[in-house]
């Protein structure tokens, strides 16, 4: 069960964000620190975000990687194809100035999380639910003390005031807007807080948790065939999932 919730801070900054690609027009890419932060760097000159702001991290890793993503751009700086830049945007204009809104989104799809809703039919999707869901919930019971509620179906089932709380202390712990803004994205895109938790604290990887996600989506491709429009859609929030689950290796362990 997916949520599609409203308010999103993070798809709000996201949303004037997909220009058309323009001409490059710098020749290299660098990190500069100043002030606690790591900066991108054009040339030698700090790159900005949407909203005027630095583009820049706590974690020198982090741009790093967003460096990295403007040096591979050729005679054309296309941002469809520089997913970590537009998360780290996101962050700076959009999660670093609602952190407590982003983490309520986050706690709320725990409410009704993708996990805990079960297929009654058929018999061979609800095993292959049971196979992929359970151990992931199991790590949740243990590592965050979140024990869930499952449901057969799509009828909503009220969790326990206990595993929302486990969930929200989880997420109180993401600081940074670049960590942050990667865990809602994760989130969003899977269905799934339990998914995203288990992604940022190394549990699953973020392959293994987009599987997962699209347990039920795959099950029907079998079935029924692959959609090209679709498909390419999927490619493109994979790229985002990819994307974000690098921003919070970077933000959350690389030295």
């Amino acid at each position: 069960m997916r949520n599609n919730l409203p308010g999103d801070p993070m798809r709000a900054a996201q949303a004037g964000m997909r220009p058309a690609p323009i001409k490059r027009f710098y020749t290299t890419a660098d990190v500069r620190e100043a002030d606690g932060l790591h900066t991108l760097t054009l040339d030698g000159r700090p790159a900005r975000t949407p909203g005027k702001r630095p583009l820049a991290a706590r974690r020198r890793a982090v741009m790093r990687k967003v460096a990295d993503e403007w040096a591979r751009q050729g005679e054309t700086v296309d941002p469809s194809e520089m997913p970590l830049t537009r998360l780290v945007n996101s962050a700076v204009d959009g999660v670093a100035e609602t952190m407590e809104e982003t983490r309520a989104e986050i706690v709320r799809y725990a409410g009704s999380d993708l996990l805990c809703y079960r297929a009654e039919a058929p018999e061979s999707l609800a095993e292959r639910q049971r196979l992929a869901f359970d151990p992931v919930l199991d790590w949740a019971a243990e590592a965050l003390g979140a024990r869930f509620a499952l449901s057969a179906g799509i009828i909503h089932v009220e969790q326990p005031a206990e595993a929302i709380e486990a969930v929200r202390a989880a997420v109180a712990a993401f600081d940074d807007p670049v960590a942050l803004a990667a865990l809602s994205v994760v989130t969003t895109l899977t269905g799934s807080a339990v998914l995203a938790l288990a992604v940022a604290r190394g549990r699953l990887t973020a392959a293994e948790a987009w599987r997962i996600a699209h347990i039920d989506e795959d099950f029907q491709i079998e079935r029924w065939g692959a959609d090209d429009e679709a498909m390419a859609r999927r490619a493109a929030r994979w790229r985002e999932m990819e994307a974000a689950a690098d921003a919070l290796e970077a933000a959350i362990r690389a030295p």
